[in-house]
């Protein structure tokens, strides 16, 4: 695997090999005390890991676990997912935001329930919610693959231990480095990438927060007022009952302009249906 990666310049001479001894001993150290107990961490259910990932993008693990658990109770497995309707689905992922995850969920759902979970990597890849990221997460939790990728917490470790005076690191930089850190980690896939994540989710708990520093960082929208919260509020008033353009515009205080624009890109997507002047959730 290490192989097919080379080493960045800057860590020849012993400074890479300074990093690499300090950060493993670090997450040695930090994943022996303070592992944490994840619901989707006690199982290895590819269609639960899968939920449990979806989940996870763009939402923090503390909001996370309590939907996940009502989630995959109410919907077990993929097949009683792919057969539940839109609307349910969109009501057991409410307060997660992002609602177009939950409908690419059920459409993923709906593939895997007709041909199974696929093994490999690139097929995984290709499930509706599911990209580079996401489907090497769910190869490693699931089947233990030695995949090699970066999210914010893995990023967050290799900025803090090897890139301390550098701004601008791409992450294949630090793809690098995750390819290197886990075969010389020794230690199997699954439980060094829980490591890994465990380890940076609690370096940022303690105020240092380096993604910033990346290349590939934005800084998240406000959500007040914007077109994410307007969305939602549609959704939940669809929920309830089907409406007209003109009820919803008495129900939110939004500007129906707005109102309208959003109505039209939540049916474009898939989420809402317009029958005659009444819209409602999409079947």
């Amino acid at each position: 695997m290490s192989a097919e990666f080379n080493v960045p310049r800057e860590f020849s001479n012993g400074v890479y090999n300074d990093c690499m001894k300090e950060l493993l001993r670090a997450l040695r150290k930090h994943y022996s005390a303070h592992r944490r107990n994840l619901p989707w961490r006690k199982t290895r259910d590819p269609y639960k890991i899968l939920v449990s990932e979806v989940m996870l993008q763009q939402t923090q693990v503390e909001r996370v676990i309590p939907y996940y658990e009502a989630f995959v109770e109410k919907f077990p497995t993929a097949r009683v997912l792919a057969a539940a309707p839109l609307s349910q689905v969109l009501s057991a992922w409410q307060g997660l935001g992002y609602n177009r995850r939950a409908k690419f969920l059920r459409e993923a759902a709906k593939l895997i329930s007709k041909s199974g979970f696929p093994r490999a990597v690139g097929e995984i890849e290709k499930l509706p919610a599911v990209g580079y990221y996401t489907a090497r997460a769910i190869a490693v939790f699931a089947w233990n693959y030695p995949e090699v990728f970066v999210e914010t917490n893995i990023r967050t470790v290799f900025l803090y231990h090897c890139f301390p005076n550098r701004r601008k690191v791409a992450d294949k930089e630090i793809l690098v480095l995750v390819a290197e850190a886990m075969v010389l980690s020794k230690m199997e896939p699954r439980d060094f990438y829980a490591a890994l994540m465990d380890y940076g989710a609690s370096l940022k708990k303690e105020g240092i927060k380096l993604n910033s520093k990346s290349r590939h960082y934005a800084p998240q929208s406000k959500f007040e007022g914007s077109a994410r919260q307007l969305r939602g509020a549609i959704l939940r008033e669809l929920l309830k009952h089907h409406a007209t353009l003109s009820v919803l515009a008495h129900k939110i205080p939004r500007n129906q302009q707005e109102l309208a624009h959003e109505l039209a890109r939540l049916t474009a997507e898939g989420l809402v249906a317009l029958r005659g002047r009444y819209f409602s959730i999409s079947e």
